[in-house]
């Protein structure tokens, strides 16, 4: 008899790396990253839990492959969007990245602490650096600048996912903070709740991009 996790000779493996990743981001979305785990992906795959060793050596392993797919296509994307300058570009790029991060549920989380060495991520972040070197910026500053839009466009899609979660009470929650700021004594929110209370996530994320943006902009 032939283990769950080494086919019987002429039938196709059931467990190959793509494959595992790819489920993996499956059950993702089905139910978010605290319900993913090792022992639930191998049931999926219809293997023993240890064969996913083979692979991937710990969950972290695991969860920067899921990271480097995620990005896949994402600089394509941000080339064909692109209006042509650096702003432009840089901002097309930042774009790109959060709409691959919402295309998964928690994906902004699994990518969070992640450092994936795999072509989609390492393009990304050449095309990014190379954008600004192309445009004069320092080679330091195209660095520093990457680190930059890359943890704003993690962070706050890390905030929007939560946000989006069902029973969500955290600050971004419009009815707790409003009843919160209502119930106390500050003047300056108040007058600015209807904004701060906004669920416009996108119009949100491009204010802040447009910050960077002009903030870069300035320095060069």
């Amino acid at each position: 008899m032939s283990s769950p996790s080494i086919p019987a000779r002429g039938r196709p493996s059931r467990l190959d790396r793509a494959r595992t990743v790819q489920t993996a981001l499956d059950l993702l979305n089905q139910s978010g990253l605290d319900a993913l785990t090792m022992r639930r992906l191998a049931d999926a795959m219809g293997v023993q839990a240890g064969a996913l060793y083979r692979y991937f050596a710990t969950k972290q392993d695991l969860l920067t492959a899921m990271a480097e797919r995620m990005m896949d296509g994402a600089t394509d994307a941000a080339t064909a969007a692109d209006d042509g300058d650096w702003a432009g570009q840089l901002t097309a790029l930042a774009r790109a990245m959060r709409t691959a991060l919402l295309s998964h549920r928690d994906g902004a989380r699994v990518f969070a602490g992640t450092h994936s060495n795999g072509e989609n991520t390492l393009g990304f972040a050449d095309a990014l650096v190379g954008v600004l070197r192309d445009a004069g910026f320092p080679d330091d500053d195209a660095a520093l600048a990457l680190y930059t839009v890359a943890n704003y466009t993690v962070g706050h899609t890390l905030e929007e996912q939560a946000a989006r979660q069902p029973g969500h009470g955290g600050p971004a929650d419009p009815g707790v903070l409003r009843d919160a700021v209502t119930a106390g004594a500050y003047p300056h929110l108040s007058a600015t709740l209807p904004t701060l209370t906004g669920q416009d996530f996108t119009r949100l994320f491009e204010f802040g991009l447009g910050l960077l943006v002009a903030g870069l902009r300035a320095r060069h």
